[in-house]
């Protein structure tokens, strides 16, 4: 399958937020996060939907938040499977990786 290039959304709020992508009429992507503390997210939930899988929509997810941690100065801890899976494929990330 080829990729699927997506427009990533974000819905920022006290507690956590997500990033999400709409993919049809009837689908969207999202990624799920919450504040531990300050400058530190907890990504929690990545979900893709099956028919949509393997295209990089999931890792675009994560992309945007690694971008948004380079610009606002926040760490990361990755408890979501997918997502730690995608810091151990990219050790230039692990910068971002919370302590």
């Amino acid at each position: 399958m080829s990729k699927l290039d997506v427009t990533v959304e974000h819905t920022r709020e006290e507690a956590g937020g997500r990033y999400w992508a709409t993919l049809d009429p009837d689908h969207e992507a999202e990624m799920t996060y919450r504040w531990v503390s300050e400058g530190v997210m907890s990504i929690d939930h990545t979900l893709t939907p099956p028919k949509y899988e393997g295209r990089g929509v999931a890792l675009q997810l994560v992309e945007a938040s690694i971008k948004d941690a380079r610009e606002q100065g926040f760490t990361i801890i990755p408890r979501c499977p997918y997502v730690a899976v995608q810091f151990r494929r990219h050790p230039e990330w692990g910068d971002l990786l919370a302590r």
